[in-house]
């Protein structure tokens, strides 16, 4: 699956994930909405909860900005919005912290619920710190991977969130 990043430019170019990415040819970054291809949008603020029904969409897309500018309004970018479900970063910035994911952790997380791990844990496998992401959030990504549609992911993290995890 290609993946493809809104590229805002708000955070420091050498922490970055997407940048990084981009150095290792590993996804392609647009300056524009117009530029950027249609596709799965990675959006927090999306109504439907990315399941594996999203898979045959098109392009995986998200969205680099820093979470200050991270408005509902940022993600004007022509597609189908869709929201991950509960998982814990394992980035340095915000480890242990629900939903506050890196571009690289995002794009990681809905590979994984499409299916395609080896995939996601060869863009993680640029961060000393990806295989942690992975491994933090192990139970939650297979099962969100063995849903059949958005109704049953958000259900899967409806247990997550009501135990507090």
């Amino acid at each position: 699956m290609d993946l493809h990043v809104r590229y805002e430019g708000d955070d420091d170019p050498k922490k970055c994930t997407a940048k990084k990415l981009e150095r290792f040819e590993m996804a392609t970054l647009h300056g524009t909405d117009r530029a950027t291809p249609y596709g799965v949008v990675l959006n927090p603020h999306a109504e439907r909860a990315l399941s594996p029904a999203d898979k045959d969409t098109g392009a995986l897309v998200a969205l680099d900005c820093s979470w200050e500018s991270a408005e509902e309004a940022m993600f004007s970018l022509p597609g189908e919005h869709r929201a991950l479900p509960y998982l814990v970063a394992a980035n340095p910035v915000n480890f242990g912290r629900p939903m506050q994911l890196t571009t690289v952790e995002a794009l990681a997380a809905a590979l994984v619920i499409f299916g395609e791990k080896p995939h996601a844990e060869e863009i993680l496998s640029k961060f000393n710190w990806g295989h942690t992401f992975l491994e933090l959030n192990e139970e939650p990504l297979r099962r969100y991977s063995e849903c059949e549609n958005s109704t049953e992911v958000v259900e899967v993290q409806r247990e997550y969130l009501e135990r507090g995890e």
